[in-house]
């Protein structure tokens, strides 16, 4: 065979296995979104030891790791922090797995993902972080974790709401107790002026109004 019909054979085969690779890669993050989604801890781990990228994203920008967080399973998310997934990598809805932990309650996880350096000031296309998400949906115990890091008990997001209006409006009565107890300012207003205590009572939770009452609140 000629040097030049032999090197363009040779390209070509190259051209061919390169393609195959990038095939196989795509199959094994698409097989890797569909272990988190099922929640198959070693099923992620076999495939990512493959080639699969731990920060492989779905069509609505999710990695193997947010789902982990969302869905609050700890072995596979401790699976793809080994593997080196991006802590911070947020979704198409600006979402990161530390707010989706925060947000489920998930605080084993959310502890995890701050001892990887999460990000506590990211925020999503609405302008909630993580702290927002636990104080509003999660628990006190995914909430201690976060203040616990550092963050900031009267953070306010561009509506000038503070984590405790949050609770309070949800009736998360653990939630208001912790904030409270963290320094959470009890009248501070919003930007229509609102406090803690009047959306407690907007959003008819007696309970917290009683709590926030017997804070000082006014």
């Amino acid at each position: 065979m000629a040097l030049k019909p032999r090197l363009a054979a040779a390209a070509a085969g190259l051209l061919v296995c390169a393609a195959a690779s990038g095939q196989s890669l795509r199959n094994a993050n698409f097989d890797l979104l569909l272990a988190a989604r099922d929640g198959n801890a070693a099923r992620a781990g076999a495939l990512i030891a493959e080639g699969a990228s731990p920060n492989a994203r779905n069509r609505l920008g999710d990695t193997p790791l947010n789902i982990a967080a969302r869905t609050g399973n700890l072995e596979l998310a401790r699976v793809l922090l080994d593997a080196g997934a991006d802590v911070d990598q947020p979704n198409l809805a600006r979402v990161t797995p530390l707010m989706s932990a925060a947000y489920g309650g998930h605080d084993r996880i959310v502890r995890d993902l701050l001892a990887r350096r999460a990000d506590l000031k990211r925020s999503d296309r609405i302008h909630k972080t993580a702290l927002v998400y636990a104080a509003g949906n999660g628990n006190a115990a995914s909430l201690s974790a976060l203040l616990d890091a550092g963050a900031d008990p009267n953070e306010r997001d561009d509506e000038g709401e503070t984590p405790l209006m949050w609770a309070a409006g949800a009736g998360k009565l653990d939630n208001v107790k912790l904030l409270l107890e963290r320094g959470a300012q009890v009248n501070a207003r919003d930007a229509r002026g609102l406090t803690a205590l009047a959306i407690a009572q907007e959003q008819k939770q007696e309970d917290a109004v009683q709590l926030l009452r017997q804070a000082g609140a006014q």
